[in-house]
C-alpha cells in the first residue's frame, strides 16, 4: 500500500459532493462573511476587551481547521470505488464481526458517510485498523479506550452498495 493509499479514506459519491459543498461554501462565502464581522468588530474600538472581536477571531480559526481537514480529506478520498469481492477487508466494505459473543456490523470507511442503517469506522479507528487487511475467517484484537484487549473474529465482507 502506498503512503497515499494508507492516509487515504472511502466515501461515498454523496458524501464527496456534500463534503465539496460545504468547503466551497466555507472557503467562498464563509470567508468573507468571517472577514465582515471581524472587521466590524475592530471598528468598535479596543481589541483587547472587545469580546465580539475574539469571537469572530476564534470562529475564524475553527473554520479554517475544518477546510484544511476537508481539503485534506477529498485530495486523499476514494470515492465510490467498489473493492472486489474478494473476502478482504478493505475501505468500502460492509464487514461482519463476531465480538463478545454478539455479530456486529460496520462501513470500514471515513466518518463523514451517513448512512442510517450501518455504523461507520474509519480505517484509523482501534477496529477499523485491526481488521483492514485481514480475510474472513481471522481473528483480529485491538485494545478499547479503557485498557482492555477486545478481539473480533471476521465472519464476512461485502462491498458497500453505493
Amino acid at each position: 500500500m502506498t503512503e497515499t493509499a494508507n492516509q487515504a479514506s472511502f466515501l461515498t459519491q454523496g458524501a464527496f459532493d456534500r463534503l465539496q459543498a460545504e468547503l466551497d461554501e466555507l472557503s467562498g462565502p464563509g470567508r468573507t462573511e468571517i472577514a465582515k464581522k471581524i472587521e466590524a468588530a475592530r471598528e468598535e474600538g479596543d481589541l483587547k476587551e472587545n469580546g465580539g472581536y475574539h469571537a469572530a477571531k476564534e470562529e475564524q480559526g475553527k473554520m479554517e481547521a475544518r477546510i484544511r481537514q476537508l481539503t485534506q480529506l477529498l485530495e486523499t478520498a476514494i470515492i465510490g470505488e467498489k473493492p472486489a469481492d474478494d473476502g478482504v477487508v478493505e475501505p468500502g466494505m460492509v464487514v461482519t464481526v463476531e465480538m463478545f459473543g454478539d455479530k456486529e456490523t460496520f462501513l470500514l470507511g471515513s466518518r463523514e458517510i451517513t448512512d442510517e442503517s450501518l455504523n461507520v469506522f474509519s480505517e484509523k479507528s482501534p477496529i477499523g485498523a485491526a481488521v483492514n487487511g485481514r480475510k474472513v475467517g481471522d481473528t483480529a484484537s485491538y485494545t478499547a479506550p479503557n485498557g482492555k484487549q477486545i478481539e473480533v473474529k471476521i465472519l464476512e465482507t461485502t462491498p458497500y452498495d453505493v
